[in-house]
C-alpha cells in the first residue's frame, strides 16, 4: 500500500531555509544585475582612493532588484575595507531630516540621541564620518517630507557617495535647484526582468529555500508567469512560500501545480509591507480609506484632518500613491464622465471597498 508514501512525517519539512524567501535575504550571487552592480561600484570606487565619489539616482519599478543590488554591494564593500562606511537608510518611516539623522547615529552606533537637537546630532555625525569616507544609500527617497538633510550632507561631509533610490525617475526634477545642481547625480534605471530572468531568479531562491527536488517544474512555471506579469520579484517569493506551506499542510513531499494555484488564490491579500510598518499618518489615511467608501479626495482629506491628520494636501496625495505602490490600495483611473478624469481607490482586502476621488 503506497497511500502514505509521499506524505511528510510530523517532524519533517520541505523548507531548508524559509528565510531565503524573505525580501531582506541577499543571495551570494545576484543574477542579471551585474551591469548595474559594476556601474554603482565604479561610482563608489574613488572613496577607496581617499577621493569623493559619484552621486547616483537609482530608479525603476518596485521589486526589480534596486535595494537588493545596493545591499549586495554594501556587503561586498564591508568585506573589502574598513575605510569606507556604508550607511543604508529606508526613508519609508525615516521621512524627516531629524529621523534620518537619528537613524544615521544608530547606524554608527551612537545611542545618546535623546534631548539633542538636529544640529547637535549632525555635528556628532560629521566628526565621526569625516575621519573616513562614506557611501549613503537613501532608499524610497521619494517618501521624505523635507530635503534639508540632503543639502547638509552635500555641504558638510567631505568624501562621500550619495545613492538615492526611488521608483520614480521624475523625482529628481522635484528637488530644489540648489540641491540638484550641487548633487550632480547621474541616473541609472533598472529595467524589469523578462520571463526567463524571472524564472531563473526564482529557481535560484528555490535552491536556497527548499530541499532538492521538492519544487516541481510546472509549479515554478505558474509562479514565474504570475511574477513576470506583476513585474515584482517579491510576488514570486511570497507565492513560493505560500505554495510550500500549502504542500506542508497536506503533508506532501513535493510542491506541485495545485499548491502553486492555491497560493495564487491568495495573491489579492498580499502586500509588500504590513500595515503595522506604516508611519502613523499613512496608517491613519489607510484606515480612513477602509472606513469611508465612495468618497472624493477632498472629502477624504477633510476626514483625515478631522481625525488629527497633520499632513498638507500635497503630502496627503503622496501618501495615496505610496499606499498604491505598496498594494494596500488600488487606484483605477477613469476617463470621461461629468467630472472629467476620475480615480477610483480600491482598498485591497478580502472584502473590497471602493473610494472615489
Amino acid at each position: 500500500m503506497v497511500l502514505f508514501k509521499d506524505m511528510l512525517h510530523s517532524d519533517q519539512t520541505i523548507f531548508k531555509n524559509q528565510d531565503a524567501l524573505d525580501t531582506e535575504f541577499i543571495p551570494k550571487i545576484l543574477p542579471y544585475r551585474e551591469k548595474q552592480q559594476r556601474y554603482i561600484a565604479l561610482c563608489i570606487a574613488p572613496l577607496l582612493q581617499d577621493r569623493t565619489g559619484k552621486n547616483l539616482l537609482i530608479c525603476g519599478t518596485p521589486g526589480i532588484g534596486k535595494t537588493a543590488t545596493i545591499k549586495y554591494i554594501f556587503k561586498d564593500l564591508e568585506n573589502e575595507t574598513d575605510d569606507v562606511i556604508p550607511i543604508y537608510i529606508n526613508c519609508w518611516q525615516k521621512n524627516t531630516t531629524f529621523k534620518i539623522i537619528v537613524a544615521i547615529c544608530e547606524e554608527l552606533g551612537y545611542k545618546f540621541t535623546q534631548n539633542k537637537r538636529t544640529e547637535e546630532l549632525f555635528t556628532i555625525i560629521k566628526n565621526m564620518l569625516n575621519k573616513k569616507s562614506v557611501v549613503f544609500a537613501f532608499d524610497e527617497i521619494d517618501k521624505i517630507e523635507d530635503f534639508d538633510f540632503v543639502y547638509t550632507v552635500l555641504e558638510e561631509i567631505y568624501k562621500k557617495t550619495i545613492l538615492l533610490i526611488t521608483n520614480y525617475k521624475e523625482w529628481l526634477s522635484k528637488l530644489d535647484e540648489r540641491i540638484r545642481s550641487r548633487l550632480g547625480a547621474d541616473i541609472i534605471e533598472f529595467q524589469a526582468y523578462d520571463l526567463k530572468e524571472t524564472r531563473d531568479i526564482l529557481k535560484q531562491r528555490i535552491n536556497y529555500a527548499f530541499y532538492p527536488s521538492v519544487f516541481e517544474s510546472d509549479a515554478l512555471d505558474v509562479i514565474s508567469k504570475k511574477t513576470f506579469e506583476t513585474k515584482d520579484i517579491r510576488t514570486g517569493l511570497h507565492l513560493m512560500k505560500e505554495a510550500g506551506i500549502a504542500a506542508e499542510n497536506e503533508s506532501c513531499k513535493k510542491i506541485e501545480i495545485e499548491h502553486a494555484n492555491k497560493a495564487l488564490q491568495k495573491i489579492d491579500d498580499f502586500s509588500i509591507k504590513k500595515s503595522a510598518d506604516l508611519e502613523s499618518q499613512t496608517r491613519l489615511l489607510l484606515e480612513i480609506i477602509k472606513e469611508n467608501p465612495a468618497k472624493k479626495s477632498g472629502e477624504l482629506f477633510e476626514i483625515y484632518q478631522q481625525k488629527g491628520g497633520s499632513d498638507s494636501y500635497r503630502s496627503f496625495h503622496r501618501k495615496l500613491k505610496s499606499l498604491e505602490t505598496s498594494r494596500f490600495i488600488t487606484i483605477k483611473r477613469i476617463e470621461g464622465g461629468k467630472e472629467g478624469k476620475t480615480s477610483i481607490i480600491e482598498y485591497n482586502s478580502s472584502s473590497k471597498k471602493l473610494t472615489e476621488f
